[in-house]
This record gives C-alpha cells, sequence and structure tokens, in this order.
C-alpha cells in the first residue's frame, strides 16, 4: 500500500512536465507565428516608409519650380475629377442599382450582370478607345461628317473628359454595393412606403436611399482611391494628377527624392479617404438578401425608360469600346503582330504568374495566423500588410526602387559586383506588385477559411496527429475554392498594372500593358488595341468570378 503513493505521485509529475513541455511549446508557436506575421508586415510597410521619410531630404530647386507650375494644377485636376467621379458615378451606379434590383423590365435579367462588365477594361484602354472615337478622324465625327453634318464635336483630350471616362470605368463599385442594399433593404422600404401612401419616386428618396446610403459611399470611396491612383488614364488625357507628377519628376527631372515627396503627399490624401472607408463600412455592416427574386411592375413608358438607361450605359462603357477594339485588332493584326508579342504575351504572363502564386502564399500564412490567434496585435498586422492596395502603382515603384538602387549601390561600393543588378530586374518589380495586390488574395482566402469551423478544426485533431495530414485532409479542401479566386484575381490585376512595371523595369523589358502606354503616348490608338484586346479578355475573368459571388449572395 506504501507504492500507491509513489506511483500517483510519478505519475503528476509526469503530467505537470508534460504540460509544461505542452505549455512552452504553444508559447513558442505563438511567438514564431506572430513574428514571421510580423517580418511580412514590416516587409508590406517599407516602401511606404520609405516614401514618408523622404521628406528628410528637401530638394529646394526642384520644389521652388513644382510649387510655382505644377502643384497648383495638379491640385485643381485631382479636385475635378474627384468630384465628377463621385457625382457621374454615384448617380449612374446608384440609379441602375435600383432598377435592376426593384423592377421587372425588357432586358432586367441581361443587364444585371452586363453592367458589371466594364469592370474588365482598364480605364487606360477606356480612355485611348474614347478618344479615338471622338476624335476629328474618328469614326464618329467621320460618319457626322458623312451625313452632311459638319458641328465639330468639343475635344475630349482635357480633365472634363477624364473625368467622364473614369466615371464610366469606376461606377461598377458603386453599383455592386448600392445593388446588394437595394436587395436586402429596398422591397422593405418600397413595401413600407406603400402602406403610407407614398409614391416610388418619393419611397425611393425619404426611405431607400437614406437606407442604402452607407453601401452607396462606401462604393463612391473606392472609386474615389481607384481615381486618385489612376496613372494611364489621365496620361492619355494629358491630364496633370499626383501620379503623372510623380513620374515626371522621377523621369524627366531625374529626382527620385522629389518623386518620392510628391508620393507622400498622395499617401496623406489616400489615407484621408481610406479612413472615411473604413468608418462607412463599419457602419454598414453585412447586406444580407432576402432571398425573394419578386420585383415591382411599373408603367410601360418607365419600363422603356428603364431599359433606355440600361441599355447608353452598357454601349457606353463597354460594348462600343469593346467592339472598336476588335475593329482596330482586326484591321491592324498583319501589321502590328510580330515576335516582339511574344516577348510581351511571355513577360505578362511570367510577372503574373510568379507576383500571383508569391502574394497567395503569404496571404494564406497571414489567413491561418490571424485565425489561430484573433488578438488586437494580430489584426494590427494583418491590417498593416493588406495596407498596400490603397497605395497607387506609382508611390510603391518610388518606395521600392529606393532601398533596391542603395542596396545595389552598396554592392558596388564592398566590391561585390561592378554594376547594378538588381535595379531594374524582375525582383524590384515582384515585391512591389506583391505589396499593392497582396489584399486581393488574403480576402477571398481569409473569407473562405472563416468557413472552417472550430468543431472540424477540432475532429480533425482527434483523427490526426499529423498536422501536414490534417491540411490536406481538412484545410485544404475547404480552403481551395477562396485560394483558386485568390490566384484568378490576383493574376488579372497583375497584368493589367502599368506604373509599376514601367517605372520599375529594365529597357526593353515590356509587357502588355507597357505595350499600351508606348502605343497611346505617341497617339497610335489602333496599333494600342491588340494588347488591350489581351488584357481585357483576361480582365472578364474577375468579373465572371464577381457574377458568381454575387449570385451566391443575392
Amino acid at each position: 500500500m506504501m507504492t500507491m503513493p509513489k506511483l500517483s505521485f510519478r505519475q503528476n509529475n509526469t503530467v505537470k512536465e508534460g504540460s509544461v513541455v505542452s505549455q512552452d511549446y504553444t508559447v513558442s508557436k505563438r511567438i514564431i507565428s506572430k513574428s514571421v506575421l510580423g517580418l511580412i508586415s514590416l516587409f508590406m510597410l517599407v516602401p511606404i516608409l520609405i516614401v514618408l521619410l523622404s521628406w528628410t531630404q528637401p530638394v529646394a530647386d526642384i520644389w521652388t519650380h513644382m510649387r510655382e507650375y505644377i502643384l497648383p494644377q495638379v491640385l485643381k485636376n485631382t479636385a475635378i475629377l474627384l468630384l465628377m467621379v463621385m457625382v457621374i458615378s454615384g448617380t449612374v451606379g446608384t440609379a441602375l442599382a435600383w432598377v435592376t434590383s426593384m423592377y421587372r423590365f425588357p432586358g432586367q435579367r441581361f443587364f444585371t450582370w452586363a453592367l458589371m462588365l466594364p469592370l474588365a477594361i482598364p480605364a487606360y484602354v477606356l480612355a485611348f478607345v474614347t478618344i479615338g472615337i471622338v476624335d476629328f478622324s474618328g469614326p464618329l465625327q467621320t460618319g457626322l461628317r458623312d451625313f452632311g453634318i459638319t458641328t465639330a464635336i468639343p475635344s475630349v483630350r482635357n480633365v472634363w473628359g477624364a473625368g467622364i471616362v473614369l466615371s464610366l470605368a469606376f461606377y461598377p463599385y458603386v453599383y455592386l454595393l448600392a445593388r446588394q442594399a437595394f436587395l436586402s433593404q429596398g422591397r422593405r422600404a418600397m413595401e413600407a412606403g406603400q402602406m403610407l401612401g407614398l409614391s416610388r419616386s418619393k419611397v425611393f428618396f425619404r426611405l431607400a436611399l437614406p437606407q442604402a446610403l452607407p453601401w452607396v459611399i462606401g462604393g463612391l470611396l473606392l472609386a474615389a482611391m481607384e481615381t486618385l491612383a489612376d496613372f494611364g488614364a489621365v496620361s492619355v488625357f494629358n491630364v496633370d494628377t499626383f501620379t503623372t507628377a510623380i513620374y515626371k519628376a522621377w523621369f524627366g527631372f531625374f529626382s527620385l527624392t522629389t518623386a518620392a515627396q510628391l508620393a507622400a503627399l498622395l499617401i496623406g490624401v489616400i489615407f484621408i479617404v481610406v479612413l472615411f472607408e473604413q468608418y462607412w463600412q463599419a457602419k454598414r455592416g453585412n447586406a444580407v438578401s432576402q432571398g425573394s427574386n419578386r420585383r415591382f411592375e411599373t408603367s410601360k413608358r418607365a419600363k422603356f425608360a428603364m431599359t433606355l438607361l440600361c441599355t447608353v450605359v452598357f454601349l457606353i462603357a463597354f460594348l462600343v469600346p469593346f467592339l472598336q477594339l476588335l475593329y482596330w485588332t482586326a484591321i491592324n493584326f498583319r501589321q502590328d503582330f510580330d515576335e516582339r508579342y511574344i516577348d510581351f504575351v511571355m513577360n505578362s504572363l511570367l510577372l503574373a504568374s510568379m507576383t500571383t502564386l508569391f502574394i497567395a502564399v503569404l496571404a494564406i500564412i497571414i489567413a491561418w495566423i490571424k485565425r489561430q490567434y484573433p488578438d488586437k496585435s494580430t489584426k494590427l498586422m494583418t491590417t498593416l500588410a493588406n495596407l498596400g492596395y490603397v497605395v497607387p502603382g506609382t508611390v510603391l515603384a518610388v518606395g521600392v526602387f529606393i532601398p533596391i538602387a542603395w542596396l545595389d549601390n552598396q554592392l558596388i561600393d564592398f566590391g561585390i559586383t561592378s554594376h547594378q543588378v538588381l535595379s531594374g530586374s524582375v525582383v524590384v518589380m515582384l515585391l512591389a506588385l506583391a505589396t499593392r495586390f497582396m489584399t486581393v488574395s488574403f480576402q477571398p482566402i481569409d473569407r473562405q477559411l472563416q468557413r472552417l469551423t472550430a468543431n472540424q478544426e477540432a475532429a480533425a485533431k482527434l483523427l490526426s496527429d499529423s498536422a501536414l495530414q490534417r491540411w490536406r485532409q481538412v484545410v485544404l479542401p475547404v480552403l481551395s475554392p477562396g485560394v483558386l479566386t485568390a490566384l484568378l484575381m490576383g493574376f488579372v490585376e497583375v497584368m493589367k498594372e502599368m506604373p509599376i512595371t514601367l517605372m520599375t523595369r529594365r529597357q526593353g523589358w515590356d509587357t502588355l500593358a507597357v505595350r499600351v502606354f508606348e502605343m497611346t503616348s505617341e497617339g497610335m490608338w489602333a496599333r494600342a488595341a491588340l494588347p488591350s484586346l489581351l488584357i481585357v479578355l483576361v480582365g472578364l475573368i474577375p468579373v465572371w468570378v464577381l457574377l458568381r459571388q454575387s449570385d451566391k449572395n443575392g
């Protein structure tokens, strides 16, 4: 009987030792995970920090010229563009969302998804196609002269033309979010208004629109961020904004420091918009559709007006530009297509594939650490890691190039190399693009990972001691749809990206987007059609993904 306490003591001691080991392992795992997340966040923040630190080295003579001749026009054009985009895209997007979600009219089912197709056309492509169509020698004015109409159409190569084109390119952001709100709240507002004896127009302005306002403003702020980040479209229209000023400071004044300081100013403007977007996002919460497909009937005149509105927007924002690209490509294909296009396509595919795989792996790591340790510090580091998406490509190009150029100079000073080996390499483009599009991969992966319940994870731990086996049998099947979406959307975003590739590539290493810029900068609209058409066709992929997600949610 004296042996029993000894056995009991040994067992308890063993349990305590095991608990200590397990606890130490858990703490170590937590420290390692958070350290990895911290390194990724720092990696993503370096370009932004480098840009902000540029103000420690003011360039007085260049800034005197900038303040007198460039900045006033840049600020004026930026303000006009923002105002135009928010007014036009807000009005068009909200009106289209209301009629397609609430009423039954000819073509309603088609326009519900077709009005999202302009997302497939990059703004810079829509810009040069618009100019090519409405210019004096374009098909519009040529056709009018054939009918004896000689009245000249005002030139669109100004800030007003740029504002209209950007509005048509970005209204789908408002349309998508506003439609989600109307699907969940509009029918209830309509029914409540009818009970109160209100007309349908009064129901919209007094009940439905105020309830949907957070979603509408959220879409407007997304459109505003895209407007501030745009480089290609404003370059086509020859309109000076922050992004073009950054490019000119770098490649015109050959002052990387001035470019970085302009980029820092733009970051300040962007962050103000982000703060507003975060506020309205928190205010609107999640729109949940009621699952009813019932739509309201209206008069024949109103149905005709709704069909006409949707048709005009669809024609101007997507179908006519797309058909014009097809026409230009067909008549110039034999002349324009040569062996260089194999390099353009291969460079684009290589860059997009490398970047997409890289950020997908990082996104999986970040999403998994966020799930395992959902505390405030983890959420903060996750937010910082995804901050690059709100920063324009021109800013990130400057922020990545500066430390890479410094590292190259250090390698030369220490005699390791005799020339710059990193600047202008694929590495620079990869780092800048990864920072820019991390959140494009993270969001679908994180949403899909949230579908993995705690019970599923606990059951997997009981069934297998191997973490690798649990990942293969339980986690990856749940995660795979989100990973596929992340790969598709990330791939297409990199294919469309122009300023980062244009500003950080080595001479002669061109992509489809760079080819478009070179042709449009020389006014060769027809020769820019082939690479643009290839980009647009690839750009239809994420639109299809968004449509599938919208159908599931609505």
